[in-house]
């Protein structure tokens, strides 16, 4: 499994000597992470000295008025997954069986990039854009893991797990934005769902998560949900 690279301590100081090291030691696919999560925190006006050197800056010049929305990202994305843009194979062998492809690797980066930003926007308030554009990325996750090569190419055992999603973080988000407006059954129903498909393993604490952003109705719905053990 991917390790998670969500950051948990921002205040932490950080020996810059042993991050080098680390980063020599990073897999592609986890740089690639490291560079989408570096573009969000740098000035804009300092983006041109990160990467001189290493693009044409005269590729770079920005055209555009503004950012797109979440859920247009989002959108973008998904319909592209479902293209196969994203897909990208190589011969498998006894020597590279661990590896990703470079299409692979995108996928990843790209999937988390905009996960996070779901997670991000959903604390601004209850949002059905928001709500919208985290379900389009469970459908990618829930197409992962019924047929893997339907979105890129995994040399051994396909998955969602692969991206090493923190979902302690992104379902409590999502369960904010799924508890506005939706009637208690339907929310006891997708809350199950979410858990079931991607975290069972946690599901206790998952259901802990629903029930403190539900109203009263939503809980009790929630609590005809099962509880504690995962299922089999």
């Amino acid at each position: 499994m991917r390790p998670n690279l969500r950051v948990t301590a921002m205040s932490q100081s950080v020996d810059i000597d042993k991050l080098r090291v680390a980063l020599r030691r990073m897999t592609r696919s986890n740089l690639l992470c490291l560079a989408e999560r570096a573009i969000e925190l740098v000035p804009r006006p300092r983006l041109g000295a990160l990467v001189a050197g290493m693009v044409r800056l005269d590729q770079l010049a920005d055209g555009k008025s503004g950012a797109a929305p979440l859920l247009d990202e989002v959108r973008t994305f998904h319909d592209a997954c479902l293209r196969g843009d994203y897909y990208e194979s190589f011969d498998v062998n006894s020597k590279n069986c661990m590896e990703t492809s470079e299409g692979t690797d995108a996928f990843i980066a790209e999937f988390l990039r905009l996960i996070d930003k779901c997670v991000r926007g959903s604390a601004k308030g209850p949002s059905p854009p928001v709500r919208e554009a985290f379900e389009l990325l469970f459908q990618l996750l829930r197409r992962l893991d019924h047929d893997p090569d339907s979105v890129v190419f995994f040399a051994d055992e396909g998955g969602s797990w692969q991206l090493g999603i923190d979902w302690r973080a992104v379902l409590p988000a999502y369960f904010r934005c799924l508890a506005d407006g939706t009637p208690a059954d339907g929310f006891a129903r997708e809350v199950d769902r979410a858990i079931a498909d991607f975290a069972d393993y946690d599901r206790a604490k998952l259901l802990a998560a629903a029930r403190r952003v539900a109203n009263a109705e939503q809980k009790a719905a929630l609590r005809r949900l099962p509880t504690g053990e995962p299922r089999r």
